[in-house]
């Protein structure tokens, strides 16, 4: 038996075999005992949840890449909810009502995914909604043909759609910032 067949002595000598390893990895990058743990643990937890789907050749770098990219996303949302707590802290914000802050977490999400779209297709994107230019305006300011502008609006308006069309991500954006 394997891993990957739901062995679970095998994920145990995974996880007895790596541990104090991962967790020297999480720490030094992350500098604090309790988000080490914590990384760590998630990177089990999506290793044996994830077990069918990965083909992984060699444990030890998969666990150790997963670990760092972990601490990383730890690092952004953390930096990303103080900004935010920051912003509430204000006192001019700090009389918004829910609705407010609500839409304001929205325009950030939004402003994140569009600031990870492609260049192109961002300053399309933007030119477009922000500027209010038309395709072929857009179009002759990039040197770009129409058709091409279409398209990257159109990848821009699908990454949107898809990004905020699960129903969930509210509740995870919301759980993040509002985490004690």
């Amino acid at each position: 038996m394997s891993l990957r067949e739901g062995d679970n002595i095998a994920f145990t000598e995974i996880y007895n075999r790596y541990w104090k390893q991962l967790l020297a990895i999480a720490f030094h990058h992350s500098g604090d005992k309790i988000i080490a743990e914590e990384i760590v643990q998630e990177v089990f937890i999506g290793l044996w949840n994830r077990r069918n789907e990965l083909f992984i050749d060699n444990v030890a770098a998969y666990l150790a890449t997963a670990v760092r990219l972990s601490v990383f996303k730890q690092y952004a949302r953390e930096k990303r909810r103080t900004a935010i707590k920051e912003q509430i802290t204000d006192p001019v914000i700090s009389s918004w009502d829910e609705e407010k802050i609500y839409t304001r977490f929205q325009q950030q999400y939004i402003q994140g995914i569009i600031e990870e779209l492609p260049e192109k297709c961002r300053l399309v994107f933007k030119l477009s909604r922000e500027e209010g230019l038309s395709i072929p305006e857009i179009a002759q300011r990039m040197g770009i043909a129409e058709k091409t502008a279409e398209a990257h609006l159109t990848k821009a308006l699908k990454v949107l759609r898809l990004r905020l069309n699960r129903p969930y991500i509210w509740a995870v954006v919301l759980a993040e910032i509002f985490r004690p």
